[in-house]
């Protein structure tokens, strides 16, 4: 009896298909949080209390050494927004619905549409929270200067890009080891709280510490982001082409194995949950 209207022109369909992502952000949005504001308040409250923390911490230990000359609050600031943009949306994507799900039942809703609007969802909640959090500190507190603001942003993106490439490869292998994949996802959030490198600078790093680091992309673009934001630091053992390469052939890898469970799976796998 009812039948939605689809165009067959490929600009029609194009639209169409931007229509929907947006309406499956809006609810993957509305989804964490029923109230739009407390959820970006909740959202701030994190990004602020992580930032403190390391405030304190650093001043306790007497490493306020290991910053670069500027604003020390943006330079937390710098890394923090970095770390939670790519494990927030790492764990959107890595839980975003599966073909299983009850919304998969909608003819024009997919799977590919359900991981394109949690990352989106994701990167919309991180990016309006750092203009909220960096407005504040700059009319209440102290005027902030960063050097390139188009560099910067752009390590936000790459280091967005790279945490989607990496919740596409967890949730591509999910459905086969729910319980040991998750455990692996959440240890690898953690151990980016070190392994991001958010508290330190690649320069002041010696190089038996340094191989310790450089295997992470998010390492690269924190230091890459730091390079951008203050005039006076030069990362010298970091490049924005690792991250960007190491995210793009993990696009492939997940995309494949997101192809190939989907084709296998089944709700006996779900049954249990």
């Amino acid at each position: 009896m009812f039948k939605a209207r689809r165009s067959n022109s490929t600009i029609g369909s194009t639209f169409s298909l931007l229509e929907l992502i947006y309406h499956a952000t809006v609810r993957s949005l509305r989804k964490s949080h029923g109230h739009a504001v407390l959820g970006l308040l909740q959202n701030i409250l994190q990004t602020v209390m992580l930032a403190l923390m390391f405030y304190v911490m650093f001043g306790v230990l007497g490493m306020r050494g290991n910053a670069v000359r500027g604003d020390y609050l943006l330079f937390l600031m710098s890394g923090i927004f970095l770390f939670m943009t790519h494990n927030k949306t790492m764990g959107a994507v890595f839980g975003a619905e599966g073909s299983t799900s009850a919304m998969m039942k909608h003819a024009p809703m997919t799977t590919a549409v359900a991981i394109t609007s949690a990352a989106l969802a994701a990167l919309y909640i991180q990016v309006l929270s750092l203009v909220v959090v960096l407005y504040i500190y700059h009319a209440a507190f102290k005027p902030i200067e960063v050097y390139d603001w188009v560099g910067a942003f752009g390590m936000l993106l790459l280091s967005w890009f790279v945490g989607l490439s990496i919740g596409l490869v967890f949730r591509a292998v999910k459905p086969w080891a729910p319980g040991p994949v998750g455990i692996i996802q959440l240890v690898y959030a953690r151990a980016n709280m070190i392994a991001s490198g958010k508290m330190f600078l690649a320069n002041m790093l010696p190089h038996k510490m340094l191989v310790l680091f450089s295997w992470n992309p998010l390492f690269h673009t924190i230091d890459q982001a730091r390079g951008y934001t203050f005039i006076n630091y030069n990362p010298h053992f970091s490049n924005w082409e690792y991250p960007l390469f190491v995210a793009l052939a993990l696009l492939m890898i997940g995309l494949m194995g997101e192809f190939y469970t989907r084709q296998h799976d089944s709700l006996s796998w779900t049954a249990g949950k």
